[in-house]
């Protein structure tokens, strides 16, 4: 099959390829690049890149804090980004929107600022076995310190949830809910606007890691109904560095920042500290500003295609990659759920998935192999790592084609 020029669902493909310079400059090994790990971080278009050298070449200065020009150039367009990220996730008040490093770093604010305040002894809080390690570590530390527990959602063995035991988890003891939207090692998409509703009824605040779901799927805080949700900028073709941590005014006002220092404060005696109003008293310290700005830049790009033709574009890459590697004698697919966001894990027969990925660098093929930092999933499959294509809406079937016809000389090569 060949890459048309327009997709299925009327993407011009080729003219938002031409936005990626590093799609048609970089060779490896004399071959076309073939990226196909957008799930690790996907690639800038030219137009966050150009924002971000204009930001660096005509508005750079620190903000907030000066009255001279540039910083009140800087200060506005940090704003301005604010503002372009609360309409992307469909905030209520761009206060509930923080500027964070990652989502990494967002999930560890909340629970620094909330689960340390108000999770005790004795206390239970929920996660999945489909999560990212950094969406499982800060709560243990925090069960850790507090003398709390973790408890998990199972899943099947075409890597679902299963909803049943989860409803079963809750209790008088639980007091906390944190759930991916999709599974970074498999791809399942999670029913987390149901089970959001399932916490909610047992009075359970939920907070949902949303970095692999931002780049596919449209974000609206509000319809889940979530109180936090998490993303991070470089999976969305947007800079390293930079996230968002959404969060419910009322939760956030409660909350106690976890980092202090400057912006983030109104007052400082050496007899005590006034914090700042939302979002700036979880803002300490000058931000990363340029990416803030860049992030911004980026969700205009996926607004301005689309996210109804992303996903569409997406899912058809998936199918068809799932059909051509389903067809290679000797290769497992690791998440079967139906309803997956554009990732394959595969195992080809019994050769090592990181020796996978080296020959097929030899073809100019990136994906991903390891545990993707989601060691409980390559546990559950008795895997100790898989090799993970993911793709994104600038790919084509053309390189899903380059990618089956690489998997097919490796398989033949070892079998």
């Amino acid at each position: 099959m060949n890459a048309p020029a327009r997709s299925a669902v009327g993407l011009d493909v080729a003219r938002i390829r031409a936005d990626f310079p590093i799609l048609s400059e970089v060779k490896v090994h004399g071959k076309p690049l073939v990226f196909l790990d957008n799930a690790a971080s996907s690639q800038m278009p030219r137009q966050v890149i150009d924002r971000l050298v204009r930001y660096q070449t005509h508005e750079h200065a620190n903000i907030h804090r000066g009255v001279h020009y540039l910083s009140e150039t800087a200060t506005a367009a940090y704003e301005a980004a604010r503002h372009t990220l609360a309409r992307f996730i469909n905030a209520r008040e761009e206060r509930e929107v923080i500027f964070t490093s990652n989502c990494t770093d967002g999930i560890n604010l909340v629970m620094q600022g909330y689960g340390r305040k108000y999770i005790g002894a004795g206390d239970e809080i929920i996660i999945t076995h489909l999560e990212h390690h950094a969406n499982i570590v800060p709560w243990q530390m925090l069960c850790e310190e507090k003398g709390a527990k973790l408890r998990v959602v199972p899943i099947t063995d075409s890597g679902e949830l299963m909803l049943e035991e989860y409803a079963k988890l809750f209790n008088e003891r639980t007091k906390f809910v944190s759930i991916s939207h999709v599974s970074n090692a498999l791809g399942t998409v999670n029913p987390v606007k149901a089970m959001i509703a399932t916490a909610h009824s047992h009075g359970v605040p939920v907070l949902v890691d949303g970095a692999q779901a931002a780049p596919h799927l449209k974000i609206d805080v509000q319809d889940l109904d979530c109180d936090f949700y998490a993303i991070t900028g470089h999976k969305m073709l947007g800079p390293t560095g930079i996230g968002v941590l959404y969060g419910r005014v009322a939760l956030l006002e409660k909350m106690q920042p976890y980092k202090g220092g400057g912006d983030m404060i109104l007052s400082v005696t050496f007899e005590k500290t006034t914090y700042n109003v939302i979002p700036h008293k979880f803002e300490a310290g000058t931000p990363p500003i340029a990416a803030a700005i860049g992030l911004a830049a980026a969700a205009d790009y996926m607004s301005a295609v689309g996210h109804e033709q992303i996903a569409a574009h997406e899912h058809a890459l998936l199918v068809y990659a799932t059909q051509k590697l389903q067809e290679i004698p000797g290769v497992r697919i690791i998440g079967t759920a139906p309803h997956k966001a554009a990732v394959i894990s595969f195992y080809v027969g019994d050769v090592h998935p990181h020796d996978v990925g080296t020959l097929l660098n030899d073809d100019g093929v990136a994906v991903r192999t390891g545990h993707h930092c989601a060691q409980p999933v390559m546990q559950r499959y008795g895997v100790p790592a898989t090799a993970r294509a993911s793709f994104a809406f600038y790919n084509t079937f053309e390189e899903v084609d380059v990618l089956a016809a690489s998997v097919a000389k490796i398989q033949k090569m070892f079998a």
